[in-house]
């Protein structure tokens, strides 16, 4: 794995990195799906949990993870909390179902406990959001995810964008440690420790336009070696990342299969045939009663 990103680029030893490419972008669905249908904080934290074990069991570079999870929770759980309950307090009592004071500073300003654990479950519905894009972006090369989108019925030449788009970012920040390393020889700073931020916002420029023009550069050469290759003339094309399934995959299909018919059965029952009052539980307050 590269020290720098969390996208791998050769295949893993774990059990989930070994899983078919297929199954991986199938399984991901499925558990978007999931995450996005409920705001039970019972069903998400099994989520949740089942995630954070896939995530350790690849033992991937924790750095970056870190530097993800810090940055959501003060753009997510600290910033986004914060406008909710200074713009929009009554919304304990319109998600939740009811309003239980804590302090009032005026008409207009005020928290409840329902507001609180609202806030909550939204950041740990995108907690757990994250968890998941973590566990299937650790788990998958971006030849893996081409082949597996190919396999699904995506047309092969859209794949292979995908796969290019994600290879591409090493380049790309290799290229931009290069041209920095230039600037810095010739007397332009653009380091944080020896540059303030107007410094380096007025240096940026010169930075992005070479790096630019050598990504289009990038480009016009990766299309000339493919069109050299008769790339695109057959409607159909082999992928050297395309394994076989195994029994592993078979296994995770059909516990996905088993999550996805949960899955219908509750965006039927909850969203069309019986949905509740209020979609967010709460552990104090009964359950209301269903709108007819």
């Amino acid at each position: 794995m590269n020290n720098r990103f969390i996208i791998n680029y050769s295949p893993g030893r774990s059990a989930l990195q070994k899983l078919n490419g297929s199954t991986k972008i199938s399984a991901f669905i499925v558990i978007t799906v999931y995450i996005i249908m409920n705001f039970d904080l019972r069903l998400l934290a099994l989520m949740f949990l089942l995630c954070s074990a896939g995530i350790v069991s690849i033992k991937p570079n924790r750095k970056p993870i870190v530097f993800i999870l810090v940055f959501l929770t003060i753009t997510a759980g600290i910033i986004g909390s914060l406008m909710i309950i200074l713009i929009k307090p009554e919304t304990g009592l319109s998600h939740v179902g009811a309003e239980t004071l804590i302090i009032r500073f005026n008409s207009r300003f005020y928290l409840t406990r329902e507001l609180l654990w609202y806030v909550g479950v939204m950041f740990f519905k995108r907690l757990t959001s994250l968890s998941s894009a973590l566990v299937f972006v650790l788990s998958i090369t971006p030849s893996e995810l081409a082949a597996g989108l190919n396999h699904l019925g995506l047309p092969y030449r859209a794949c292979t964008v995908v796969s290019l788009a994600f290879r591409t970012i090493p380049d790309i920040a290799r290229n931009f440690t290069d041209i920095t390393n230039s600037l810095a020889m010739r007397g332009v700073e653009l380091s944080p420790k020896r540059a303030g931020p107007l410094k380096r916002l007025f240096a940026m420029p010169l930075v992005l336009v070479p790096l630019i023009i050598s990504s289009f550069g990038r480009v016009e050469l990766i299309a000339n070696a493919m069109d050299l290759r008769s790339y695109g003339k057959l409607k159909k094309r082999t992928w050297y990342a395309h394994v076989p399934p195994g029994a592993a995959d078979y296994l995770v299909r059909a516990l996905a299969g088993i999550l996805a018919c949960f899955c219908i059965y509750y965006i039927i029952n909850n969203r069309i045939i019986n949905p509740p009052a209020f979609d967010y539980w709460c552990p104090w307050i009964p359950r209301q009663p269903d709108i007819m």
